[in-house]
């Protein structure tokens, strides 16, 4: 399989600017007009660019949490008229996330409360003597719930990614799960998550994406991917209010252990417990955060509604002249595997010479009025290796980096603040 292959399947698990339809105009989110103070005492509007951590809330899924929240009731087992509405919509949720990521008819959706949650969940279904081929590239939410892995280094290219993830599959006997991510939380950059599946598939094994960093920024098509199992966390896709989703096949998900054990998961319980068969109420047990379904949802039907090709189109803009800018102050290094020229979605991962990441950060905020991230974003075994302390030797801030991502929201004065602002540390130095 050629690189050129592997590239173009990154590329279309993204969805692109190309083949999405033209739809409404985006939708704004709350907290655009929020001013913050800094040093001086002056206020400034807040230049977000944070988004890979949590996105904001859309205004859109705002006023569907507030039309749901005059009948909100417990689901599912309530005969009251609010408690048959709540249900309804809960439900409804369930199919319209089935349809953003282009799930099959039969595939499960059980809401958790995050990525993390939804893999941990899968993590405690999987068959007997099931292995788990993971790269160290991935979010700790990939790297660790699995009771026995495979860790694999690196790849230097997208092939290598493909190359190592066959070898270690057709090495392993029993069932095999390969993990990995759509879009790096660190980089930002696509991997060839259709190549993958098809080596997957070709072992006989499944493959689990975690999609936290993709579907805020481009179209997923599960079933055209031909994924077994996809995750992702509503407050990464501008629905704040605590839910997620695992969704893919039904099988291990209806034999695997209950995620909890309680109320609705179960069908009787005298002496013995007859559990759900179906995984949705097998692993939602208790009461479910209704609210945060029909935010996910919402924010589903509004990223559908407004469609892919402006989306796209002004992230793209604005991502690439971040990183010009960036990449035009001497002494900044942008973090990427797989080179500058690699698609990628709205995230810069960098260093300054001379700060650690936590000056850089603090002097963003308290100085500019400007939100990044610093650290090592829940993936210290990449960090490290992008930053060559791989060894585990160097664990002070200088071994960390800064993140910038962008999105709905995100506007060219925010960037050229944040650029601008980086130039003005260096030029103190």
């Amino acid at each position: 399989m050629s690189t050129l292959t592997i590239f173009d399947s990154a590329a279309d698990a993204a969805g692109t600017a190309q083949d999405a339809p033209a739809g409404r105009p985006i939708p704004a989110v709350l907290g655009a007009d929020l001013e913050v103070p800094v040093k001086g005492g002056r206020l400034v509007g807040y230049a977000n660019l944070d988004y890979a951590a949590s996105a904001p809330c859309l205004e859109p899924v705002s006023a569907a949490v507030a039309a749901a929240l005059p009948a909100y009731s417990s689901v599912h087992r309530g005969a009251g008229y609010a408690s048959q509405l709540t249900t309804a919509r809960y439900e409804q949720a369930r199919h319209t996330v089935r349809a953003f990521v282009g799930a099959r008819p039969d595939d499960a959706v059980i809401f958790t409360r995050n990525t993390t949650d939804a893999t941990n969940l899968l993590a405690g279904c999987l068959p007997e003597g099931a292995t788990a081929v993971v790269f160290d590239t991935e979010h700790h939410a990939s790297l660790l719930p699995w009771p026995k892995a495979v860790r694999l280094a690196p790849p230097a290219f997208p092939g290598e990614a493909v190359r190592a993830a066959d070898e270690a599959l057709a090495g392993i006997d029993g069932p095999k799960l390969l993990v990995v991510t759509a879009a790096s939380n660190v980089t930002g950059e696509l991997w060839p998550i259709a190549a993958l599946a098809h080596i997957a598939h070709r072992h006989g094994a499944r493959i689990l994406v975690d999609a936290a960093q993709l579907v805020p920024h481009r179209k997923l098509n599960l079933t055209a991917l031909d994924l077994d199992y996809v995750a992702f966390s509503g407050h990464k896709l501008y629905a704040p209010f605590g839910a997620g989703v695992l969704v893919g096949r039904r099988d291990w998900l209806a034999e695997g252990k209950p995620y909890l054990a309680g109320g609705g998961a179960v069908r009787s319980v005298g002496d013995d417990v007859e559990w759900h068969d179906d995984p949705e109420p097998r692993h939602e047990a208790g009461t479910p955060n209704v609210l945060g379904a029909i935010a996910l949802a919402a924010a589903c039907d509004a990223l559908t509604a407004t469609g892919w090709t402006e989306l796209v189109r002004e992230e793209e803009r604005l991502i690439t002249r971040l990183r010009a800018g960036l990449a035009s102050i001497a002494g900044v290094r942008e973090l990427s595997l797989w080179g500058d020229d690699h698609p990628r979605v709205g995230i810069v991962s960098f260093t300054v010479a001379g700060y650690s990441a936590r000056e850089v950060a603090e002097a963003l905020s308290g100085e500019y009025g400007i939100g990044v991230r610093d650290g090592k974003f829940c993936a210290h075994p990449f960090v490290r290796h992008l930053l060559g302390t791989a060894d585990g030797g160097c664990e002070d801030d200088t071994a960390s980096a800064v993140r910038a991502s962008i999105g709905i929201g995100t506007t060219q004065e925010h960037v050229d603040r944040l650029v601008e602002a980086v130039r003005d540390l260096v030029s103190r130095l």
